[in-house]
């Protein structure tokens, strides 16, 4: 991914555990023809290993590529960004659409595992971490054994160990401070939910910027 200096997101994992909490992440591999096959599915990462854990249906035959390379991509808030926001438009005209968002790419090595302890262990986390803001968490315990056993016959497990992470921010950092403030307006008047929390992250972006230290 293409990640100028202004755009670099300063702290990747905890970028990656907000996306992660909210959204699936998209795994990305080649098969033996040299075609991409993408998978949608939950990410567990461990940022002192650098690795990210997930599950995909043991009918889906991505896993039977067996190891090898691959990516994970996760996509976060994103809005459109109109010219007409900018006040510069109507000094220079030299005004172009855009797009905000905020997204990650983990590239590294892809092994699979179907081992029953180690899925039970990994569905264990993803659960905890998914529930774990509810009032009333559900846990698999929750479920009957027989149930969750032949469940865990049906996926197989993945990790991706991290080779390169890149983190992106992309929410108008380079524009000035007129033109920033209109997207940001424009953004916050809009009646799509995204778009206002693209506004909301923009604030916060400009405000980390202007107090670093946080003072």
């Amino acid at each position: 991914m293409y990640v100028p200096e202004h755009f670099h997101a300063d702290d990747a994992d905890a970028l990656i555990q907000r996306l992660a909490k909210r959204w699936a992440g998209v795994l990305i591999t080649v098969d033996e023809h040299g075609a991409p096959v993408g998978t949608h599915m939950p990410i567990l990462w461990d940022a002192d290993k650098r690795i990210a854990t997930g599950h995909i249906a043991r009918a889906n035959p991505q896993w039977q590529q067996g190891d090898g390379k691959g990516l994970i991509v996760l996509n976060g808030p994103e809005a459109y960004v109109t010219p007409s926001w900018y006040p510069s438009k109507a000094e220079h005209g030299k005004t172009v659409p855009t797009w905000n968002y905020e997204a990650v790419h983990i590239t590294g090595r892809v092994e699979w595992f179907d081992d029953a302890e180690r899925l039970e262990a990994m569905l264990d986390q993803l659960s905890a971490f998914y529930e774990r803001d509810r009032a009333e968490p559900w846990a698999m315990s929750d479920a009957p054994r027989p149930y969750i056993d032949a469940l865990k016959r049906g996926i197989v497990g993945v990790t991706l160990i991290a080779e390169r992470i890149e983190a992106k921010r992309k929410l108008s950092q380079n524009k000035s401070e007129a033109d920033f403030g209109g997207v940001v307006s424009g953004l916050a008047g809009s009646i799509d939910p995204l778009a206002q929390e693209v506004a909301a992250l923009m604030r916060e972006e400009r405000a980390l910027s202007d107090d670093p230290d946080g003072n």
